[in-house]
């Protein structure tokens, strides 16, 4: 819908699909929109099989129609909020896996969203040999995954797991404050048949000597069955999907030995018995239990009260938004008339009375204070390899300056990036980028410990960089981030922030502290002057044409004047 064939934007169709939306919205009284779309990334055989035919073709092109799929919703909500007295949210189900973020750039999109729920869950499953938890909350450097694929051996790496939610919350901390983001949790089971080695199964291997019809895949693994796969897909032939996926209340019974009495709306018969025992296991570097069957070698990660109150503590201690759970039919409670777990609210309910005496959410984006006073230069990353060919990862970093004023050579520009990827980012156009600090330091065994790295790089000596002027360098990194943030720029021994950064209680100024005019009509207004290229939050106050306009919502490239009695753009006089 949002990339045509060709892989340009849709933009008809997002335009249709945007007016729906807000339309069904008001008229049915949610309180917005989420989109969960799987997968915008470039990487090549990503999500559902039976969309890969229609996907491939357009990888090229499918983050910019995210983008502006995004931004129109974002608009048009805006808009809809305008005239109904009411803010309208944006938000979406984002990925976990740092395979799939690596095809997404910096997932730009945050900047027109509410919230991100992070699916941290899906992070192993029967799609390979490879047996772990489903959503462990952290890394143990032990994941037989990236073990095979040398991430812990790679030195560039720094020795960073990228298949856990600590390491995903981290990633899109980068860009956002931590009260907008939201981490998920599975109340449903993945599992294995069969596990050879590992520990009680986990870091074991299960490969499988066939694929389920319609998968798309050659290699795959040797997904649990039967009683230990309730709630199974079929595929396309009609045969149950190999898959350990079940409610965790049928995981409880399997726990406790019992054979619950719906088995039968299942399609199994009365009299069913288990075979083996389901001991119930639990690391607590992963923070992830399980439940191994050393008779049947089967292997079945779950999340109980443990592990679910340790992820509650998480989210309170950093100041979390809170946490988004697949799906709620999946809790569990123990029904002492018929003796077995049914669905319940025990999980749902423990983490709503930890939530419910918490402090507040963390609302600021930056880890320290920046400067009140914003200048007008754009910075931005483009020209992402695609796919498998983006390692390193290697974009552009595009600076325009939107000021009036030449930045001279040896200006300094400094930016923070998430701690998701290790502190080696570099670049390879003579702007001396380094990273002069950084929050965490080594591997992410247990969690990562801080947010963020601090990059400092400067224009060369000999460069400076006129008004309307762009320079681009070529920047350097090896793990998945999302967009760099907090940006200062330092001109003639002054630290300003960047307006496009969107800090929040700045006051847009020339470099040197005298505020910008209309260049067209110097001396009519006071206010900075509306620029084309420039991101402007709700509130913000600009000069074009004489007149004062105040922004109603975010707003990039819309001209004051243009926009009707109902736009972004209201006349001040």
């Amino acid at each position: 819908m949002a990339t045509n064939a060709d892989g340009s934007v849709n933009h008809a169709g997002i335009d249709t699909f945007a007016d729906s939306a807000v339309a069904f919205i008001r008229t049915y009284g949610f309180n917005g929109v989420d989109i969960d779309y799987e997968y915008p990334t470039t990487m090549k055989d990503a999500g559902n099989p039976l969309d890969w035919s229609l996907a491939n073709p357009r990888r090229a092109g499918l983050v910019e129609g995210y983008a502006v799929l995004m931004k129109t919703l974002r608009e048009k909500l805006d808009r809809a909020g305008a005239a109904d007295g009411r803010h309208y949210l944006l938000t979406v189900a984002a990925p976990s896996s740092g395979y799939l973020l690596r095809g997404m750039e910096t997932f730009q999109v945050q900047k027109y969203l509410d919230y991100v729920n992070i699916m941290s869950y899906d992070l192993h499953g029967a799609w390979n040999e490879y047996v772990g938890p489903n959503a462990s909350l952290f890394d143990d450097g032990k994941d037989a995954e990236l073990a095979a694929a040398n991430v812990y051996g790679s030195a560039q790496y720094g020795g960073i797991g990228y298949l856990n939610t600590d390491w995903a919350y981290h990633y899109f901390r980068g860009s956002m404050p931590a009260g907008r983001i939201n981490i998920g949790l599975p109340y449903y089971t993945r599992g294995h048949k069969n596990v050879q080695g590992g520990t009680d199964g986990l870091w074991g291997r299960a490969t499988a000597s066939s694929c389920p019809a319609g998968s798309g895949l050659t290699k795959c693994g040797d997904g649990a069955v039967g009683i230990d796969n309730l709630w199974h897909d079929l595929d396309t032939e009609g045969k149950e999907s190999p898959a350990g996926s079940n409610p965790m209340w049928h995981a409880k019974n399997l726990e406790k030995g019992v054979v619950g009495d719906y088995v039968t709306d299942y399609g199994f018969p009365a009299g069913t018995e288990l075979t083996g025992t389901y001991a119930r296991k639990y690391d607590s570097t992963l923070v992830a239990p399980w439940l191994w069957n050393a008779e049947k070698k089967v292997f079945l990660s779950t999340e109980d009260e443990q592990s679910v109150a340790a992820k509650a503590d998480y989210v309170v201690d950093r100041g979390i938004g809170g946490t988004m759970v697949w799906e709620l039919a999946g809790d569990y409670g123990w029904n002492d008339a018929k003796g077995q777990y049914e669905q319940g609210d025990t999980l749902t309910s423990l983490m709503y009375d930890t939530f419910r005496t918490a402090t507040p959410y963390g609302a600021k984006k930056s880890g320290a204070d920046l400067p009140a006073e914003a200048v007008n230069v754009d910075v931005r990353f483009t020209d992402f390899k695609l796919g498998d060919s983006n390692y390193p990862i290697t974009p552009k970093l595009r600076i325009t300056n939107n000021t009036q004023t030449t930045l001279p050579g040896g200006t300094e520009f400094q930016f923070d990036y998430a701690t998701s990827a290790p502190g080696n980012a570099s670049d390879q156009s003579g702007f001396g980028t380094e990273v002069i600090s950084s929050d965490h330091t080594g591997d992410n065994v247990g969690g990562l410990r801080g947010d963020f790295h601090r990059v400092s790089l400067k224009l060369p000596a000999w460069q400076s960089l006129a008004p309307g002027a762009t320079v681009d360098l070529s920047f350097n990194y090896y793990l998945p981030v999302s967009t760099p943030s907090n940006w200062t720029v330092t001109v003639s021994g002054t630290t300003y922030a960047l307006a496009g950064d969107l800090a929040r209680g700045t006051t847009v100024v020339e470099p040197g502290g005298t505020t910008p005019t209309d260049p067209g009509e110097p001396g009519d207004c006071t206010d900075p002057a509306w620029n084309a290229s420039t991101a402007y939050g709700g509130g913000s106050v600009v000069s074009h044409g004489g007149r004062v306009w105040r922004a109603q919502w975010w707003t990039q490239g819309e001209e004051p004047g243009t926009t009707g009695e109902w736009g972004v753009w209201r006349d001040q006089g």
